[in-house]
């Protein structure tokens, strides 16, 4: 594993801030200052940190998280906002988001320090499936908004891949997108004539929200993160 990644993987910092550290001469391998951030290492290499071995890299964790409206998906917020990260208490593990959900939306969001399967869950290639309840606004959404909305529709940055919809009630609908632009359910449905009154995310591929109380979180299953990994 190169060296900047080992740093990140074994909680130190972020892959940026590892190069930093590596760059002001801070870390060494077998006793040596190295200064090459690509640098092979395992766990065997006596990877330390101004001269604190590091113990190697931290087990992965994936949780499952029912995000709150007003909570935001980021790690750390500049506007002292509560963030996601902050619900899942794990000591000595740095835990990010996988994806995002808007702070006005709600539901499940995946935490990790596993940062190749999250590449895997966001890359677009990928088109992992997510699926979202949405309560509209406009009345009872009719057949030609659903069939709008499931050939795909037009919006500012291209049009959108077509959407699995069902109707769940005469306002509300669940939807099953493989895209990841930003706000797309909610600028879809507006696309469409209904804007988004409420909007959980109640499915990130195989995992399910079910049963999740809002603020509250789970580990995935060995099984689960199996699923994931073969998405």
């Amino acid at each position: 594993m190169r060296l900047a990644k080992y740093l990140a993987h074994a909680g130190v910092a972020s892959r940026r801030s590892a190069e930093a550290l590596i760059a002001a001469g801070r870390v060494s391998v077998g006793g040596a200052v190295v200064d090459d951030p690509a640098r092979d290492v395992d766990e065997d290499s006596r990877v330390a940190v101004d001269g604190r071995l590091l113990a190697g890299p931290e087990p992965r964790v994936h949780y499952a998280v029912n995000k709150p409206v007003g909570v935001v998906s980021t790690a750390r917020d500049t506007h002292g906002r509560p963030t996601v990260v902050a619900l899942v208490r794990a000591p000595g593990v740095r835990l990010y988001p996988v994806g995002r959900l808007d702070a006005d939306s709600s539901g499940l969001i995946l935490l990790t320090n596993d940062g190749a399967l999250a590449n895997r869950l966001t890359h677009p290639r990928f088109e992992v499936a997510k699926t979202y309840r949405a309560r509209l606004l406009g009345g009872p959404v009719a057949a030609g908004a659903l069939s709008a909305l499931r050939a795909g529709v037009e919006l500012k940055d291209g049009p959108t891949a077509p959407a699995d919809v069902r109707r769940v009630r005469p306002d509300e609908i669940e939807l099953t997108i493989r895209e990841g632009r930003n706000r797309q359910v909610r600028r879809m449905c507006t696309a469409v004539g209904h804007p988004v009154a409420e909007l959980q995310r109640i499915a990130f591929g195989p995992v399910r929200l079910d049963g999740l109380a809002p603020g509250a979180h789970r580990r995935l299953s060995a099984a689960e993160v199996e699923r994931l990994r073969a998405l």
